[in-house]
């Protein structure tokens, strides 16, 4: 068996178990992240026609950049997410918005399942804020998700992000939302261990 990519952050769901996330290798999950990527469910993620070459690329574009990460989040040791943080303020929105330091960009995506779990997708976003809470340096996270996603946007505000305009990006009219660390303590109970 192959060596067990070193953890980065893991927690643990009352209800649902342990969640946890791990680097990507955009070579060995390549595979893995061109069948969630493409799949239906997945048309705001703006990938459904790549081919896994195409997948691949991007994932070694984005793991080789100064300014992006990508990581592959497990369920019960299984992987069932990606996740992806970034500096709004080389990447994404640049020019969009007054982008402050602290600030963390944040992209996920939740594998598709034959079988959902009630409050699965809650859980994966509240691990993927945890996770970048659990940086000292980030003060508050940036999302710009499309206007049209309104599942997302209701998980957003579940975790305390809060809206605050439209913006017009090249590939998609967005919601630029932010969430502060304490907005996410009182949204979600979870303390993450770092003082302001």
């Amino acid at each position: 068996m192959s060596t067990t990519p070193e953890l980065l952050f893991a927690r643990t769901d009352a209800a649902l178990g342990t969640f946890s996330i791990r680097p990507l290798d955009p070579f060995s999950d390549a595979e893995l992240l061109h069948g969630w990527v493409t799949h239906p469910k997945a048309a705001f993620w703006m990938m459904q026609e790549a081919s896994l070459t195409e997948v691949e690329r991007e994932y070694v574009r984005i793991t080789a950049h100064e300014h992006h990460q990508a990581y592959i989040g497990l369920h019960e040791g299984r992987p069932a997410f990606l996740m992806e943080s970034y500096d709004p303020s080389e990447l994404e929105l640049v020019g969009l918005y007054d982008a402050q330091p602290g600030d963390v960009g944040m992209h996920f995506l939740v594998a598709p399942s034959d079988t959902p779990i009630s409050g699965f997708t809650r859980a994966v976003i509240t691990t993927v804020m945890a996770s970048l809470f659990a940086d000292p340096a980030t003060e508050r996270v940036v999302v710009e998700p499309d206007v049209r996603n309104k599942a997302v946007h209701a998980l957003n505000e579940a975790v305390g992000f809060v809206p605050e305009r439209e913006v017009q990006k090249p590939e998609k009219t967005a919601l630029l939302s932010f969430c502060t660390r304490a907005q996410f303590e009182a949204a979600t109970a979870l303390t993450t261990g770092v003082t302001a």
